[in-house]
């Protein structure tokens, strides 16, 4: 899975011989100084079902990965600029079991970050050495850590952050959950929190959150099992598969804001569908029609009320 989502989401993608999506569909290549060969790479990296028995975090990474690999100007325009490493299920044997919070070996596998055993949690400790390593990378830019959950008990989408004793980075943490709020109809920031608990600490946002330096920001995206309120309303509109992927795509272009990359989809010219040409039907002036045309019941009438297909419309 991993190897299979790191060719989908990265550079030079082709799909059954496709296209390479470092261009757009006009053949041009994209503006890829941020993927080329040497320049710092800014990395967004999602993980999801780490506790099997929540469910709509699949629906969401799957809104995420769909708009992603989409020909949407704006998924083209994050391609071309950022990298997005998605784990979408860390916990399979657990799914696959039907378990709710634990894994194969009965952990909850987003408790165990600290240090995670290759055996005990091989796929806790394959994710983190990634990690790790990209981060030790001076070309690489981890920006962003977001872990995916569901909530049984608090309505709405919302975010878990960090502290920081450094209240600007504090504030700049802030950021993308606001633009969030402003992009999905069904996220709430005042229900989004900041704490630094210890029952949280062997938790991805925790542990991410105290490693990597001050231009990275981890955050834990929650999203109800049942429903959520519309801002200025009262009524819970339930969930459904599609409002949970429709969350996964806010929240991916969420980051178009973030980079204030808005005016490079301005930018980008989407070809025009050619329309088929017509031939001009032949202009017969009233006083010039054939007689029979005059008799309904002639013989000139019954040509006509064959249903002859034209061959140039497509319906």
């Amino acid at each position: 899975m991993s190897a299979v989502m790191k060719g989908i989401l990265e550079p030079g993608y082709t799909k059954g011989g496709g296209r390479d999506m470092g261009k757009q569909e006009t053949g041009r290549p994209g503006n890829l100084d941020n993927l080329q060969e040497g320049a710092e790479q800014k990395v967004v990296f999602i993980t999801g079902r780490v506790h099997p028995g929540e469910t709509p975090s699949s629906f969401v990474c799957q809104g995420i990965i769909d708009f992603l690999v989409s020909q949407h100007p704006i998924a083209r325009v994050l391609r071309d600029h950022l990298v997005f490493k998605i784990a979408p299920m860390l916990n399979p044997d657990g799914v696959y079991l039907g378990n709710y919070r634990c894994s194969l070996m009965g952990f909850d596998l987003n408790r165990h970050w600290l240090d995670p055993s290759p055996w005990a949690h091989p796929t806790l400790h394959g994710v983190k050495q990634l990690i790790v390593q990209m981060y030790n990378d001076p070309k690489t830019s981890l920006e962003f850590y977001i872990d995916i959950h569901a909530h049984s008990t608090m309505m709405n989408g919302f975010m878990y952050g960090n502290i920081f004793e450094d209240e600007e980075r504090f504030q700049r943490q802030a950021i993308f959950p606001k633009l969030l709020c402003q992009n999905a109809e069904d996220f709430s920031y005042s229900s989004t929190s900041f704490n630094r608990d210890a029952v949280k600490a062997g938790t991805g946002r925790r542990f991410l959150g105290g490693l990597l330096d001050h231009t990275s920001y981890c955050y834990t995206l929650e999203v109800s099992f049942y429903s959520y309120i519309i801002g200025g309303t009262t009524a819970a509109v339930p969930y459904t598969e599609e409002a949970y992927m429709k969350l996964g795509r806010n929240v991916a272009r969420t980051f178009l804001d973030y980079y204030h990359l808005n005016p490079m989809v301005e930018k980008l010219a989407i070809p025009m569908p050619r329309l088929r040409k017509e031939k001009p039907l032949p202009y017969k002036h009233p006083l010039l029609r054939d007689p029979a045309s005059n008799y309904p019941n002639g013989k000139g009438d019954k040509k006509s009320s064959v249903n002859h297909k034209d061959p140039s419309n497509p319906f």
